[in-house]
This record gives C-alpha cells, structure tokens and sequence, in this order.
C-alpha cells in the first residue's frame, strides 16, 4: 500500500524535473550508495519511518488541474519496497508518473515500469569505475543491467552524468558519451555538480566547446545544464 512509502518531502511543482513537463516531486528515503556530490544526501539513510501518503494524496489531488504529473525521486526511490504501489496511487489520481533513479535496483525497475511514463536514469561514470564514485564495489554492474532494460522496454527516458573534474576528465567523458550512443541511448545531459566545501568548483569553462560539441553530435538531445 502506498502508506508504506517512506516520503521524506515533496515539491509542489518543478519545471525541471521533468523535461517538458510541469510536475510535482516525490522524495523517498533511502539509497545504497554515498556519492560525495549528492544532493539529497539527508536522504540516503533508511530510517524516515512509513507515512505521509493520505495527506499528500489530499494536496495533490487539488493540483491536478495544473500539474502535468508526478516525478518520484529521492535517495534511490527503487529502494522502497512500496514504491509500485506508490506509483499506482498516482495513476489512478490521473496523473502521468516520472522516476528519477540511479539503477541500483533492476530488477525492481523492471517490475516497477508499467505504471511509469518516463525515466531518469543517472549514469555516474564509466560502468567498471563506478566504485570511485558510490563507494561501492562493482556497483556499475546493476545500472548496466537497468540501462538494457530501458533500453527495451519503449518507455520514454533519458540518461545524465553529473560532472566534476575529480572524477571525469574529457577523455573519460568523451568515451563514456561515445559508449552511450553507440548502446542506443538518444537522450543524454550533463550536469554540473554542487559540491560543498572545501570541494573546489568546476572551472567555468569545463567541460570545453569542442568537447559539447563532440558530445551534441551523438544524441539526438544533448545539454550542459547547471546542478
């Protein structure tokens, strides 16, 4: 039942969290991995208890006239064993469903995906380096297998990498773009990471042109954004 989610916090409504789509967003508690430049990092343990889902239901239900749907986020949403009925919930109150999810979790990804329009899958890194960035060995392996299937499934969705130069320099960036179209992905952003103190900042003009350019030419939609 969707009362077994662990909802951790929400916004009313976001123009960015789904492209092209005014939506409303989900955060769910919980995820295996420690990214240094997560930005929910309150939100990577599992001890939110259940609840929150009957009176969030209530204020959403008085935005659908607006809302063009609702984005499940997190922490790793997938990691909440209730999310598929959270996500049914939300069908049945009209609403388009969206997810935004690291692939830790395939196999409930794919359990999850008819009740899902549209996904976000972040892609951190090369597959076989995902260690320096989750902390956690061979931890590329499932977002591979979640990939594939995304890849077959029809529905709508689209990868990004969060960059910063202690992790991704532009050859790594480079190949990884190149490795992403040549599997069939078509939609692909980077995005610039926040990360706090004493972290230095990205240069402003990293990644370079040429490499944007390289990049552009891969996908059939391709963007540098800012975090």
């Amino acid at each position: 039942m969707p009362e077994r989610a662990r909802i951790a916090g929400w916004e009313p409504c976001s123009s960015c969290d789904w492209p092209g789509r005014l939506a409303a967003v989900l955060f769910l508690a919980g995820c295996p991995w420690r990214c240094a430049y997560c930005h929910n990092a309150h939100l990577q343990s599992a001890s939110q208890p259940p609840g929150g889902w009957l009176a969030l239901a209530e204020r959403l239900a008085a935005r659908t006239a607006f809302l063009d749907g609702v984005v499940v986020s997190g922490g790793e949403p997938l990691a909440d064993p209730a999310l598929p009925e959270l996500l049914q919930a939300l069908r049945e109150m009209g609403f388009a469903t969206g997810l935004h999810t690291g692939g830790a979790y395939p196999d409930r990804l794919q359990r999850a995906l008819p009740w899902l329009d549209w996904v976000g899958l972040d892609i951190k890194t090369a597959f076989d380096d995902y260690h320096t960035v989750t902390g956690v060995p061979r931890s590329g392996e499932p977002v591979r297998r979640s990939l594939d299937i995304l890849l077959t499934s029809g529905i709508e969705f689209e990868c990004r990498t969060t960059l910063h130069p202690a992790w991704h320099d532009e050859t790594a960036l480079a190949a990884l773009a190149a490795e992403l179209a040549a599997l069939g992905v078509k939609h692909y952003h980077w995005q610039t990471a926040r990360l706090p103190k004493p972290w230095p900042a990205a240069p402003a003009d990293w990644p370079g042109s040429l490499l944007l350019q390289q990049a552009e030419r891969l996908f059939e939609a391709f963007s540098l954004r800012a975090a």
